[in-house]
């Protein structure tokens, strides 16, 4: 008679637990943080000030076009993202918790392998991002630079073009529709590209009418795949909502790639734009990571 295996052995009482995972913050937290942030910059530079400054900087880039402006019919606009670290994984790469974060070379490495633009995030307390990285980007690459934030009041347009910003992200979740309204408005002014950005239905049947307003060059509708609650992401989003979309070749997909079969996932749904999050700079070399990732999905590798 075969023997009953023995029950599974409890834990060494000596075993530390397991850490617990860390408490993300929440959007109303962010955009409260955000909120006085602006404030102080208000108080500290006039608006006659920032005007000057916006003037003085150099014409945009175009963010749109260097999206959408596919060169074949196969081709897919990967837009990798320099952050210094995350809410979640903490600094994305050991050097960077020194003095080792130096976006602009990252950027350059980035545009030597094939990325269509930069995303640059720009938050100080979530990110360790700061204004400058923009400057300091477009200073070492030709692509265009969006900048990732938490946008919630007009002054933030002004000074990402004073900043050098060629585009920024709208977050629908954070603004109500006359908010969005607004800042799409304000944002074409100043000619740069809005990325509004949405995570689920709701929020895309919301925005919906004001996809491509006021000039359809300038507006491009993100989807976000990262959980808020969790920081992990998730391509089934934007798989599941691309239906919804009559415009997918203004779509962009907001993280979760990882690899060419997941290009060719967003592709077979009619998504050819993606901002590829950490996942890059937590490669040994991100340059040749974000090369291998952006062959055409359709061609066969290489030996």
């Amino acid at each position: 008679m075969p023997q009953r295996p023995p029950p599974p052995s409890d834990p060494s009482p000596d075993s530390p637990p397991d850490p617990p995972s860390p408490r993300l913050p929440t959007l109303a937290e962010m955009i409260e943080h955000t909120r006085a942030e602006v404030e102080r910059a208000k108080a500290a530079t006039s608006m006659t000030e920032m005007e000057a400054l916006v003037a003085q900087a150099e014409p945009p880039r175009n963010f749109f076009i260097a999206a959408t402006g596919h060169r074949d019919a196969v081709h897919f606009s990967v837009i990798p993202e320099i952050a210094r670290r995350t809410p979640r994984l903490g600094d994305l790469r050991p050097e960077f918790a020194a003095d080792g974060f130096t976006p602009e070379t990252i950027a350059a490495a980035f545009e030597r392998h094939g990325a269509a633009a930069i995303s640059c995030c720009t938050n100080e307390r979530y990110h360790g991002g700061h204004l400058s990285h923009i400057e300091r980007i477009k200073s070492a690459v030709s692509l265009p630079v969006l900048r990732k934030d938490i946008i919630i009041d007009p002054w933030q347009l002004w000074e990402s073009r004073a900043a050098g910003a060629d585009a920024v992200v709208l977050i629908a979740e954070a603004l109500n529709e006359a908010e969005i309204v607004d800042m799409l408005i304000l944002s074409q002014q100043l000619q740069m590209t809005s990325l509004l950005q949405v995570r689920e239905l709701d929020q895309l049947l919301r925005v919906s009418p004001y996809i491509g307003f006021p000039h359809e060059g300038y507006c491009l509708l993100g989807i976000s795949n990262v959980d808020p609650a969790t920081g992990e992401a998730d391509l089934s989003h934007t798989l599941r909502l691309a239906d919804m979309v009559e415009r997918r070749s203004i779509l962009v997909s907001d993280g979760g790639v990882s690899s060419r079969e997941d290009l060719l996932r967003l592709r077979s749904v009619g998504v050819r734009i993606a901002i590829e999050r950490e996942g890059l700079l937590s490669q040994e070399d991100p340059g040749p990571a974000l090369a291998k990732l952006v062959r055409s999905p359709f061609s066969r590798p290489r030996d």
